[in-house]
């Protein structure tokens, strides 16, 4: 299933020994018609690897799998499901360096990022072990005291979890723990362009005592077919899905033909607010960090920078300093600040959003454009007065753009900030806490960084409002997602 694997010699493992199957039943196997999809280095464009492409009765040999191992799992006890959680946790971190080097390779991205995601994807591993014996119900009278009111959760069933590329342990991780925790089994369907690590991963669990077919990973090109499939098949009770709000739509459609429970984590458009009274050194480290945390390609990731007159030249002027002089190259280079982007498409995507922007007055402080050389390249760009009717201002950029517009005055702001169909996260710097405070409670979004460039945490609820999503991943709200809530009436 190989194809002739051409990675750099640096890298600490051999990709030939990298898992290239679906994982069905605790069992590696072929598709059923024996095709592959390879999977690209995005530093060289070059293939990797070649993985099965199964089919939509491969897929659905995965919800048997997991159904079969569904009785068995949530009669598991809490504690036992716990100890496998935390073991999957500390296999990840004894391999962390093998985990980050993989990540790069298929998805681009420099190995400092790299090594944070597998920090952070691990970590869902270890909260989730620890909610898993904490999943409490309630009891209470009844107003009229006729009877006692019991609550309890009971694992929701089988789920579907569909992840994207640019994150591919984090957002495998941040399903996969809270529906174990909870007692549900699951099918996996990472993106084809970075399937290598959620395989890999699942041969971890394993190890780590996951029972078959509790996790199941399958890898398609028929996504859309296989995901259907799976959702109209009646054992199938949740979707679990993370990407953009245009695939979002498509797929809450079809779940609702069986009303299967959905959480949805979609695209983001965040704000970036810098005021007058703001410490501007302290904003462009924040900045740095939202904005080229995976080269920008991020649902969190600063999209739209609104910088408050009084200091707009000095922000715009250190941020294009530092944007400019980042060092771009191969991710797995290990002095790489800025990697690739995942593909061509993404590269002549975001070259049409600056090119609109410098249609419409932005003036180029730093980059511009693609960087010619093998694989993705686009230079980190900032732009300065940027028209907020600019299509860069309007759609989620996806890679290492930051677009600074100026405002005036706090309403002002507020209202374009909030301007956009999305929701998922807005960053605000001052040093006036009441201002801080009141902006952050103004953001139409899910999450808000106050004075700071990240916010993501195991122990914090993940989502947005409107168009960005539906329900909560980590703290105890993501355990709750794959819980069914009952209700027991009695009296005694």
């Amino acid at each position: 299933m190989n194809v002739a694997a051409k990675i750099p010699s640096n890298l600490g493992f051999d990709v030939n020994n990298i898992p290239t199957g679906l994982f069905i039943g605790g069992q590696w196997q072929s598709g059923q018609e024996g095709k592959t999809i390879n999977v690209i280095d995005p530093s060289t464009g070059q293939a990797i690897v070649a993985v099965a492409d199964a089919t939509v009765e491969d897929a659905m040999r995965a919800v048997a799998a997991a159904h079969e191992a569904g009785k068995g799992w949530a009669a598991t006890a809490p504690r036992k499901r716990s100890e496998i959680l935390r073991r999957c946790f500390e296999l990840m971190i004894e391999r962390k360096d093998m985990l980050a080097e993989l990540i790069s390779l298929e998805n681009g991205k420099t190995l400092s990022d790299a090594q944070g995601e597998v920090a952070y994807a691990a970590e869902f591993f270890r909260w989730f072990s620890e909610e898993a014996v904490r999943l409490n119900g309630e009891i209470s009278t009844a107003p009229n005291g006729a009877n006692k009111i019991i609550v309890e959760h009971q694992p929701i069933g089988v789920a579907v979890l569909v992840t994207p590329w640019n994150f591919p342990a984090a957002m495998a991780t941040r399903k996969i723990g809270p529906a174990l925790a909870a007692g549900c089994t699951c099918v996996l369907k990472p993106a084809t362009e970075t399937p290598l690590t959620a395989l890999v991963l699942a041969a971890l669990y394993k190890e780590a005592g996951v029972p078959d077919g509790v996790v199941n990973v399958i890898t398609t090109s028929k996504s859309g077919a296989a995901v259907s499939a799976m959702l109209n098949d009646p054992r199938v009770r949740k979707l679990s899905f993370t990407g953009s709000t245009e695939v979002g739509r498509v797929l809450l459609q079809e779940a609702a033909k069986t009303v299967v429970s959905c959480s949805m984590e979609l695209g983001g458009n965040a704000p970036f607010i810098v005021f007058d009274d703001a410490d501007v050194d302290a904003a462009i480290e924040g900045a740095m960090i939202a904005k080229m945390r995976n080269g920008g390609e991020a649902c969190t990731a600063a999209n739209r920078f609104y910088v408050q007159t009084g200091v707009a030249e000095e922000f715009s002027r250190k941020l294009a300093e530092r944007m400019g002089s980042m060092n771009v190259a191969a991710g797995y280079d290990r002095s790489a600040q800025c990697g690739p982007l995942i593909n061509a498409k993404a590269v002549s995507r975001i070259a049409a959003l600056v090119d609109d922007a410098t249609a419409r007055g932005a003036k180029v402080l730093a980059g511009g454009g693609p960087i010619e050389r093998n694989g993705y390249f686009f230079a980190p760009t900032v732009l300065s007065d940027v028209s907020p009717q600019s299509e860069i201002a309007a759609e989620e950029i996806f890679g290492p753009i930051a677009a600074i517009t100026t405002f005036t005055n706090e309403d002002e702001v507020v209202e374009l900030a909030n301007g956009t169909e999305y929701g998922l996260i807005s960053y605000v710097y001052t040093t006036d806490l009441a201002r801080g405070l009141r902006v952050s409670e103004r953001m139409d979004s899910g999450m808000v960084g106050l004075n700071r460039g990240l916010v993501s945490d195991p122990a914090a609820p993940f989502g947005g409002t409107k168009q960005s999503g539906l329900g909560r991943e980590g703290a105890h709200h993501g355990i709750l997602e794959f819980c069914e809530t009952k209700y027991i009436a009695v009296s005694w």
